[in-house]
Order: C-alpha cells, then structure tokens, then sequence
C-alpha cells in the first residue's frame, strides 16, 4: 500500500499506512482482522476526501506522479496484437513517440502516444516524453497510412512540451508540430485523443488534434506548465507561485471540460491511476470503445469538417450588447453669470 513517491497532499495517511504495514505483518490468517479491517477502511475515507479536494497545483503532481501509467502501460493492458512501427523515414526514430496497429476491443486501430520512460536511462532514451520533429513526423506518416487502410486513430497525449534543443529546432520542430496539426485536421478516418498525464502545449497538440478529445481526471492540459508561467508572470518559480499559476492556468480536466476544451472526463481509481492502473486502463479502454462507434456512423468524407467545426469554436465567447441608457447626464442648471460651474449632473430622458 505505502508508495515510494509520497505526494505532499498524501503525507497525512503516511502515520495510517504504517499502522496498516504493522497489522498486516503481525496478522496471521487465523487472527482477528477488525481492527485491520477498520483502520484499512478509515485510510479509504481519508484517501477520498483528500483526492476530492485537491488543488490544481496537486492535479499536476499526481499527472506527474512516476508510478503513473504511460502509453506502454496502457496498450499492454487494453491492446491485443500490438505491431509497433518505427522511423519517420526521413532522419530516424524518436523513441519519445510510440506509434503501431493494434486492437482495442473489437475495433483495429492505429495506436500514437508519448512515452517517457521509466528508469534513469530509458528516461533519458526518451527525452523525458519530449518528442523531437522525427517523432512528429513518425506519427504523421503512421497515421497517413492508417486513413488508407480505413483505421480509426487512438492518441495518448502525455509530454511536459516538445523537446526544446537546439537539434529538434534545427530539424524543424515548430513545423513538424504545425503540419501534424494541419494534416490531422483532415484526415479522412475516425480520431479519439485521451491526455493521460501531462498535456504541455504544442508537444500536445501535435497529436491531439481529433474527433473526440478526452482527459483522465488527474491528468491536466495547459499552454504552459505552472513552473514557466511563475516564472514569467513573478519572475520566480516556488511552492506558492506554482500553486497559484496552476490555478489561473485552469489546467484540471473539470476546468477543461467546462471550457470546451475537452469533450469528456474519465475517471480514475480512488487515489488516483498510479494507484489501480488496471481498472485505469478498464476505463480507458470503455471510453475509447464507445466514442469509436460512435464516431463509426458518420461518413470518412464528412469527419473533417465536424473536426474543424469542434476546434473552431474554441475560444468562441458570447458578447452583451451594450445597454442603452435610460438618462443621459446633463448639467443640472446654469450657472450664475461669473459664478464658476460646480459640475452638477442630473438625469434627463435620453433621446
């Protein structure tokens, strides 16, 4: 139960966990288990309560957390037949992008995610999940040939941003990034995107450009991280400004989802997906099953322009008209000749 990685909102049920370690140890199978039985249900209460309430600051510790589950995880655990695909055919292989054919329930589809590794070296294999251009252009070319076999395409968003190096600027990371989300806009074939973790701006969105576009409940989606907005608006990144960037940024997947950003929230196991990946990866695959057959009623021809439509009212915002008044201010009477006007107002009907 008690996890390497304790979260700051987490250190309360630390002094319950131990109790629960001690029990269990002591505990043989013939022992009586009530008071196991009770401080195990009180640590589930608690766990409740504080994932209920957390801050967005918090939100982004858990999309952080290590023990989280990445694309690898999660196409293990709902994919069968995985076929992985490598190159972008034009500089090399960007391990930070996985992209392969697989099948999700009944549906085959085309599987494109980001992977940040799990140990030091696999972490730095893969830059951390920061895609270089050749990986953008890898699923580029992986989901060009999924629109020619007539397969739908199922992304899974998890990056801090595109790699930031001076190599991936020199390649061209910026356009990579541009023409995926230019060339997804219209692709003829059935898109879902589901921000597992972390949703870093333009790294995001160079694959989540879709039909239907969810996030897990602890995950968040942002422009930019709370730490580089601090920066930038206090000039200083710390525990109070990050906390306060990350509530301005509305980054949480309620805020997006009111924001339209997001079409749906999946819910995660109490405490969070590191804590269940399997019922995790249970919901996830739910999700992405109903919403592919759901999308399956509509024509190829006809997805990119509902695509368009649905990014194209992002941003779209309803504006009062001003409201007429029903006076006009006008100097309440003239003054007395060499008598120096006091700027009384009164009202008068308008017109």
């Amino acid at each position: 139960m008690a996890l390497p990685h304790v979260l700051e909102c987490e250190k309360p049920l630390h002094e319950l966990e131990r109790k629960i370690q001690a029990l269990e140890a002591l505990l043989g199978p013939e022992d009586d288990r009530t008071t196991l039985d009770a401080a195990k249900a009180e640590y589930a209460e608690r766990l409740g309560d504080i994932y209920r309430n957390l801050s967005p600051w918090d939100i982004v510790r858990v999309a952080r957390h290590p023990k989280r589950p990445q694309s690898r995880d999660y196409i293990d655990l709902i994919c069968k037949d995985f076929c992985e695909l490598h190159g972008d055919r034009r500089f090399g292989d960007d391990p930070a992008i996985i992209t392969g054919f697989a099948r999700i329930g009944s549906f085959r589809v085309l599987i494109v995610g980001h992977h940040k590794g799990r140990d030091t070296n696999e972490k730095i294999q893969c830059h951390f999940g920061c895609a270089h251009p050749e990986g953008y252009r890898k699923a580029l070319a992986k989901m060009r040939l999924a629109e020619k076999f007539g397969l739908p395409i199922v992304t899974l968003v998890d990056t801090p941003g595109a790699y930031p190096g001076l190599g991936a600027e020199q390649r061209g990371q910026a356009e990579a990034i541009a023409v995926n989300m230019l060339e997804m806009s219209r692709l003829q074939t059935p898109i879902v995107s589901v921000v597992i973790g972390e949703g870093g701006s333009g790294g995001a969105l160079g694959i989540a450009v879709a039909d239907r576009v969810a996030m897990l409940e602890y995950a968040y989606y942002s422009v930019i991280s709370p730490e580089g907005c601090a920066a930038i608006l206090w000039k200083t990144a710390n525990a109070e400004t990050n906390s306060a960037a990350a509530k301005a940024l509305k980054l949480t997947a309620a805020d997006n989802l009111s924001l339209g950003i997001v079409d749906d929230v999946i819910t995660e196991p109490a405490g969070g997906a590191h804590r269940d990946p399997k019922a995790a990866a249970q919901n996830l695959q739910t999700w992405i099953t109903d919403r592919l057959r759901e999308l399956k009623r509509f024509k190829p021809a006809n997805l990119p322009a509902r695509r368009y439509e649905r990014f194209r009212k992002l941003g779209v915002y309803a504006e009062a008209a001003e409201p007429t008044p029903a006076s006009r201010a006008v100097p309440s009477e003239k003054p007395e000749a060499g008598e120096p006007s006091r700027g009384r107002l009164r009202p008068t009907t308008a017109g």
